[in-house]
């Protein structure tokens, strides 16, 4: 981006939400985020009254181990065409329409199952959504990243921003509406998740709408053998990184994205069953922790993307991650206080904003780190990274409160204290980051110095 670009009157920033490809990342956001309702909030909010036990409803957690595995399996997504559905939707799409069908397959299954009686068929359930989201994950990644040339960078964030908008759609907005339908109606939460089956089947039917996105791909081959499928999931792509870097600098870089949002994690995980043991019902939980939020994000998210692009990525992140270790302390004054909606109103308003701007960031990063002759595999690699620190650990967030006999304010301080290693690391980073990036990435992160 030139000098000119950055001189320009701000609101002239905005011009890029114009862009038509912009709009259809927001849609493929919501895609992405959808399915954490299924076995996140929603699926703890049917333990929690089931009477399952805080560790337990963590450990429900593992299943988003998933995520942080799928580089595993990224290059299938590269490089296998899909009988049938290949030459009719194109790669991405293809991968998009079949993970979508398990999707709509699996939710149905958890409808017609009593928890009480089926737990390991719930869990089985809730894995076969994980997997197959994580894998949706990558299509729609790789689909984002592939919109836009190397030289876009301004549209690289706001896509970056509407994908995180699109994310919170799908998670807090639509995951608002079992909750509604469980408060509000005779409705259990099996028929909620009927609902929910519906809605995965509007999505498959956005896929099949929206044009294929080969402007910015590169040309693979397919496999022969399987050394090639080995060689292209882990060696490749992780020798480019550290040839690029050095073994020191992408050492700190992995640290970075694996510490960056463990607090986050932790607070996400425990925070329906949170909002349950406080008191509050499950109507407020869908007015301030989803439809609020959801509202808030996407308004930050879209002016995070434009402060990210006018004082840099990394400036951006480090302001984001004070934000977010600040935000976590709101939750330990509800602790104190109890279900009081008004601060729970503060709260979400706060953690939204800073979650908000801290995802932006985080994705542009991550973004800006991958050749593009891996765009699917290095970045689900670098995100999966991400998403381990996220999901395994945050796993044991159950055992943690318990650990503190229920004292769910000091949990929320420790939250706030878990951000700091990823901030001192990020500090470390600020200038040497400029080292690996693409001659076209090399402005973006001149500001950052």
């Amino acid at each position: 981006m030139s000098s000119t670009d950055t001189q320009q009157p701000w609101y002239k920033d905005f011009r890029v939400y114009l862009e038509p490809r912009i709009w259809v990342i927001f849609l493929f956001g919501i895609m992405s985020g959808f399915p954490w309702v299924l076995i996140g909030s929603m699926l703890s909010a049917w333990l929690q009254e089931a009477g399952v036990s805080r560790s337990e409803i963590g450990l429900f957690g593992m299943v988003f181990v998933a995520y942080s595995v799928n580089a595993l399996w990224s290059p299938l997504v590269d490089r296998v065409k899909l009988p049938l559905l290949q030459p009719w939707l194109g790669q991405r799409r293809s991968w998009l329409a079949l993970c979508l069908v398990i999707l709509i397959a699996a939710t149905l299954s958890l409808s017609g199952l009593n928890l009480a009686q089926n737990a390991f068929w719930v869990a089985a359930g809730a894995l076969a959504i994980a997997v197959a989201s994580a894998t949706q994950d990558i299509a729609i990644d790789a689909f984002r990243i592939e919109t836009f040339s190397q030289d876009e960078s301004h549209l690289q964030s706001a896509g970056a921003a509407m994908a995180t908008a699109g994310w919170w759609t799908g998670y807090s907005g639509l995951g608002a509406l079992p909750f509604f339908l469980v408060d509000g109606t005779a409705w259990d939460w099996q028929a909620a998740y009927k609902i929910m089956a519906g809605v995965l089947a509007v999505q498959l039917i956005i896929v099949l709408a929206v044009r294929e996105s080969t402007r910015y791909r590169a040309q693979l081959k397919p496999f022969t053998r399987w050394q090639d499928w080995f060689r292209t999931t882990l060696v490749d792509p992780i020798a480019e990184f550290f040839k690029r870097a050095g073994w020191r600098l992408a050492v700190a870089i992995l640290s970075f994205i694996f510490l960056f949002k463990i607090g986050e994690a932790f607070l996400g995980r425990m925070s329906i069953v949170f909002y349950k043991e406080v008191g509050f019902t499950n109507d407020d939980i869908a007015v301030y922790s989803k439809m609020v939020t959801w509202w808030v994000t996407i308004v930050f998210a879209i002016i995070g993307s434009m402060v990210n692009v006018r004082l840099g990525t990394m400036r951006g992140l480090f302001i984001g991650g004070i934000a977010m270790a600040a935000s976590n302390l709101m939750f330990a004054w509800i602790a104190v206080v109890g279900p009081d909606t008004n601060l729970l109103l503060a709260a979400v308003i706060i953690d939204g904003f800073t979650g908000a701007w801290s995802t932006v960031a985080f994705v542009a990063f991550i973004s800006l780190l991958c050749n593009r002759a891996f765009t699917a595999t290095q970045y689900a690699l670098l995100a999966s990274l991400g998403n381990l620190g996220r999901t395994l650990l945050s796993s044991y967030s159950g055992f943690v409160v318990d650990w503190l006999n229920g004292d769910w304010s000091l949990f929320f301080i420790l939250t706030a204290v878990m951000v700091t290693p990823g901030l001192l690391l990020l500090i470390v980073l600020r200038k040497a980051l400029h080292r690996i990036q693409a001659p076209s990435a090399d402005t973006e992160l001149a500001r950052d110095k």
